[in-house]
């Protein structure tokens, strides 16, 4: 059953507000068993408020662009969640008081329906084959990873917003997989409160009921983002799928701007949780015994990596190196994101590798000035808010980043979704030609099981291995009948791996896309193995010893059916 909601409102008022701009309210009744509520959205248009009311009580508030021109796409409210209770609900638009509220195509447009909630208009060129996508609607930040031995799954929450493709009503979202490539739709997982929207965080299974919750249970601290950002807890009791939660929030405050993203581990030196949380342009660390209450221990950053920008997402890891005859040897690495400040314009992840106390984090490298012996994880454009699986098998350390910047994130031609992530890597360290530790970069043995049977012809994703001669430097190029194109490039004199993705395809949504990025190699060899995962609108190329990384989004017309080698040789995979 479809029902125009037009025929339902039920009032309208006008306010005149500051700027020459009418405050104009609208109001529909409707029941939580009519089943979905399909808002029709233009991304060019202000944010307007909706309130969803039953019982002279707010049950939840969002922000909607409602449509005033012509409609982009469809966003379902799940009118079900609240079961059969008579709601009303309340629109407050922002216009110029020369717009009529009723020459809004939004309200013609508005439907309820029962129908089973399905996405049905997405029909994006750009949907990745592999990578893991929202079902609709805007993604950022992985958040709160874990992976649950007794189930075999790897779970993976992120930023959303399920409201609309450009970022806001920032929940939880819920995908798991198996094998790190595919990944099944989850209901959302945690919800808004009065505190504030869902920011960024961390999950861990409380295996000796320190917090309570009950044994084994998922606890996830985040940030909870409202008039002040402060740090909240939820816990699950049926293995991440839904959570509670705590009524003694917040557990952390302080009166800085800029307060979150809490990465929290069980620390074996002092036996208590430890959490690095992002404080301005520092990471400052906390100890817990019931992930309740916290005690100051220290901070880190000032003086070193870059300080471009606001630091974000930190991630303390204990990794292994292989050293020598097969010893190994292992430090301890800070991730820390920031933004702006990347190698190439906006949002990227440096790292830090030095020791942990229990207390402090000490780096092993010396301060430097303005950033200029950062070390980056990743040399491209598009990787971010990077961070790694709680409880990763076999003591590895599997990380995963949001491929997209700042810099475009909201302008990417993708709709009705809009980001991906990465597929999933592998962190190790090694010692560079200058002797200093370094993170290897690999994708993960999930990542490699990509590869299928070897072709001639490149296929729209593919895994592409390439073996290029160490004394002569190497061209590489993709491209399409378009003309259209990815060119690049080994240089064997200045020691670096470059990307030009300047003719790949549309950059017009930015004039931050178009670009060239480069890597340096770190360490010189005879040989040198380049591995390529290529996707619907992505290239990650990886240093085959994982020297180096280097992730960038691409938007071409058709896609890439050429690969022309210059200086090695390619073996192309399908996917499996």
């Amino acid at each position: 059953m479809m029902m125009c909601v037009a025929a339902v409102l039920v009032s309208c008022s006008t306010s005149t507000a500051p700027k020459h701009t009418c405050t104009q309210v609208s109001v529909l009744r409707a029941n939580g068993s009519d089943g979905v509520l399909w808002l029709p959205v233009q991304e060019s248009m202000g944010e307007a408020n909706i309130r969803i009311l039953a019982d002279n009580n707010q049950l939840e508030f969002i922000r909607v662009r409602l449509a005033k021109d012509s409609i982009d796409y469809f966003v379902p409210y799940e009118l079900s969640r609240w079961g059969g209770r008579d709601l009303v609900i309340e629109f407050r638009t922002w216009l110029p008081d020369t717009v009529r509220r009723d020459k809004m195509v939004c309200w013609e447009a508005i439907r309820i329906t029962n129908d089973e909630l399905k996405i049905t208009n997405d029909d994006s060129p750009y949907r990745s084959l592999y990578h893991q996508t929202p079902a609709y609607g805007w993604m950022n930040d992985p958040n709160g990873m874990y992976y649950d031995e007794a189930s075999g799954l790897w779970h993976l929450y992120y930023q959303h917003n399920p409201y609309g493709a450009m970022w806001g009503n920032m929940h939880w979202a819920h995908s798991t997989s198996r094998d790190l490539l595919h990944w099944e739709h989850q209901p959302i997982a945690i919800r808004p409160t009065a505190l504030g929207t869902i920011f960024s965080g961390s999950c861990d299974i409380d295996r000796n009921n320190t917090a309570g919750f009950g044994e084994n249970a998922v606890v996830a601290l985040f940030t909870s983002d409202g008039e002040s950002q402060k740090q909240a807890i939820a816990y699950s009791l049926d293995g991440g799928q839904t959570f509670t939660h705590y009524a003694g929030n917040p557990v952390l405050t302080d009166t800085i701007a800029d307060f979150r993203d809490p990465k929290v581990f069980r620390d074996t030196i002092t036996n208590r949780w430890v959490m690095a949380l992002a404080c301005q342009q520092e990471v400052r660390f906390y100890a817990s015994e019931n992930l309740k209450d916290w005690t100051y221990l220290s901070r880190f950053g000032e003086g070193y990596g870059c300080h471009d920008g606001v630091w974000e997402c930190p991630d303390l890891i204990k990794v292994q190196s292989d050293k020598g005859q097969g010893t190994k040897e292992s430090k301890w690495v800070l991730l820390v994101n920031i933004n702006p400040g990347g190698p190439f314009g906006g949002s990227a992840t440096q790292y830090f590798v030095g020791d942990w106390d229990g207390k402090e984090f000490k780096c092993e490298n010396s301060k430097c000035e303005n950033g200029q012996k950062t070390k980056w994880l990743d040399y491209g454009k598009d990787h971010y808010a990077t961070v790694t699986w709680h409880n990763a098998p076999d003591n590895r350390v599997v990380a995963i980043g949001w491929m997209s910047n700042w810099q475009y994130a909201n302008q990417l031609p993708t709709l009705p979704f809009r980001s991906q992530n990465t597929i999933a890597r592998d962190l190790s360290l090694y010692i560079d030609d200058a002797g200093e530790y370094r993170v290897a970069v690999k994708p993960s043995p999930e990542s490699m099981a990509l590869r299928g049977e070897v072709v001639n012809n490149l296929p729209d994703a593919a895994v592409v291995e390439l073996t290029l001669d160490g004394k002569q430097d190497a061209l590489i190029t993709l491209a399409n009948d378009k003309g259209e194109k990815v060119v690049m490039t080994l240089d064997v004199h200045r020691q670096t791996f470059s990307m030009d993705r300047t003719a790949a395809g549309d950059c017009s949504f930015s004039p931050d896309f178009a670009a060239v990025t480069t890597a340096p190699l770190f360490v010189k060899r005879d040989m040198y193995h380049v591995t390529l995962f290529i996707d619907h609108c992505s290239i990650e190329a990886f240093d085959g010893e994982g020297a180096w990384a280097m992730t960038n989004l691409v938007f071409p017309s058709e896609p890439y059916n050429r690969l022309d080698v210059q200086g090695g040789e390619a073996k192309i995979y399908n996917i499996r």
